[in-house]
């Protein structure tokens, strides 16, 4: 990948705002009202990056309810409360304006494809004022499957009009650089999001990136 890419595609939680603050606030008014324990952040952390239905089964199972019985009540729980609260206790992440005023001015189309509902992808870019730098916007329910699938990266790379060896694929966890590697895209992986817990520069990646604002772009070929 001597030369800079067709095109960018940027996950959003832990890649361009530390959503965690949101996420906690909202499982735990859900479990205060089904009479539940509370999680703690630490738990959550380790839990999102797989999209809202993986996430609310794996906080009811951690605080030993059913989720085959609660599911459906917290699923209408969690969507009430995310809509009030969503970027309420989220901020962007420091360099991330910057790096995407640099991405933008390459003249390249840019995606946000995130695992989150596409609504509260939305909403969140809006209120963060991080919306106008996006051609797309993509949520986990805009396809069939959610990332690690490659099937978001494919479809979102249909929209740019761009191909998968030459769109380049910005996240921060194991989902994304599974993603990336299966449907064909450089991937470029950012050190301060939510990776299971685990070290992100363990995955290989085209950069590792302290701040979006540290991407090194390689100049366009010339005509």
């Amino acid at each position: 990948m001597s030369l800079m890419p067709d095109a960018f595609i940027l996950d959003l939680d832990g890649t361009l705002v530390d959503t965690l603050g949101d996420f906690v606030a909202v499982l735990n008014r859900v479990l205060n009202e089904l009479g539940l324990p509370e999680v703690r952040r630490a738990f959550v952390e380790r839990t999102v990056g797989q999209g809202s239905e993986h996430l609310i089964r794996s906080t009811l199972d951690h605080v030993g309810a059913d989720p085959a019985q609660l599911y459906e009540p917290a699923w209408a729980l969690y969507q009430a409360h995310y809509r009030e609260l969503n970027g309420q206790f989220s901020k962007v992440y420091p360099g991330v304006r910057e790096g995407l005023v640099q991405l933008r001015a390459t003249g390249r189309p840019m995606a946000c494809l995130t695992n989150k509902p596409a609504a509260f992808a939305r909403e969140l870019l809006a209120r963060k004022q991080l919306s106008g730098f996006f051609d797309f916007v993509f949520g986990g329910d805009d396809f069939e499957r959610k990332k690690p699938d490659p099937l978001p990266l494919l479809k979102t790379c249909e929209a740019l009009g761009t191909a998968p060896a030459r769109t380049w694929m910005i996240g921060d966890s194991s989902n994304d650089a599974r993603a990336a590697a299966a449907a064909g895209c450089p991937v470029l992986l950012l050190s301060y999001g939510y990776n299971h817990g685990e070290p992100i520069t363990a995955l290989p990646a085209l950069q590792h990136l302290d701040r979006l604002d540290q991407i090194s772009l390689a100049p366009a070929a010339s005509a």
